[in-house]
């Protein structure tokens, strides 16, 4: 049975059973009917996927890997700020006029620093140095860059990733300061799985262990009762994931060189987001 639903089933049963509800507290979030979205959380929750074993695809729903990967390279490899350069409409609520969402998410990866060896982006530093100094225990990217958050029209969710060779695999922590649980949790875990693979395929490593750390993991209040249902469904077996084993340049990866195989789920459900 699938790993990964197993790691979300415990998530969610912990967060229900011993989580803090912050209902009363001065929140943000509200519904689309104008009332506060409370939610019930859990501080410090970190997951282990052992991707080298099996792909962490939820099968207790389906998680759309192609527009995952559409959005994980909007961000990594256009480095785009536009929702115009992006195929979903997620991030619709947040953009301006124009479509920018600010000086957020890709743009933050796109902007060129100085270093010994020449100017290079975020990700290409990161390139960098997987092909030229693999065993360093500095290969990171950071989103959240307190300059510019009063240009950004949603501070980063999921704001840094450390990289770490060990032997021929390459592992990765990806954190993330707060996560919807339902909404976007397999959404994530999935996005940052193909990131790994890309990465190894074409620096030359093997894909390894993804440790996700969620700071505020939180379940909203008119989610719970659709999360007990989603945690009482039966696991299928994991799907098998493919890369197009023939893209050696992260640059010319595209959604359609990624694939599930033998994807089987339970049904889709509707989920209300917050604002």
């Amino acid at each position: 049975m699938s790993y990964a639903d197993e790691v979300f089933k415990s998530m969610c049963r912990d967060i229900l059973d011993n989580g803090v509800d912050t209902k009363g507290e001065k929140i943000r979030a509200k519904w689309d009917d104008g009332s506060y979205a409370y939610t019930i959380k859990r501080f410090g929750v970190v997951n282990r996927y052992d991707l080298s074993k099996e792909f962490p695809a939820l099968t207790l729903r389906k998680t759309a890997i192609k527009s995952c990967v559409d959005e994980l390279l909007w961000i990594w490899q256009k480095k785009s700020n536009n929702i115009n350069e992006l195929n979903s409409h997620i991030w619709d609520s947040w953009a301006d006029e124009t479509g920018s969402i600010g000086k957020a998410y890709g743009y933050q990866l796109g902007v060129k620093h100085k270093y010994k060896e020449g100017e290079m982006d975020q990700v290409d530093r990161v390139i960098y140095d997987l092909k030229n100094n693999p065993y360093s225990r500095r290969i990171m990217t950071n989103l959240y860059v307190h300059q510019d958050l009063h240009e950004m029209n949603l501070y980063p969710c999921a704001y840094s990733m450390t990289f770490n060779v060990t032997g021929d695999k390459l592992n990765a922590i990806l954190n993330q300061r707060s996560q919807d649980v339902l909404t976007a949790n397999n959404w994530n875990v999935v996005q940052y799985a193909v990131l790994v693979h890309m990465l190894a395929q074409v620096c030359g490593f093997k894909p390894g262990e993804l440790v996700h750390v969620i700071a505020d993991a939180h379940i909203y209040d008119k989610h719970v009762p659709l999360v007990e249902e989603l945690i009482s469904r039966p696991s299928l077996p994991a799907p098998k994931f493919w890369l197009n084993p023939d893209v050696k340049d992260f640059y010319e990866f595209t959604p359609d060189d990624v694939r599930l195989d033998d994807y089987e789920t339970g049904p889709q459900i509707k989920i209300p987001v917050a604002i």
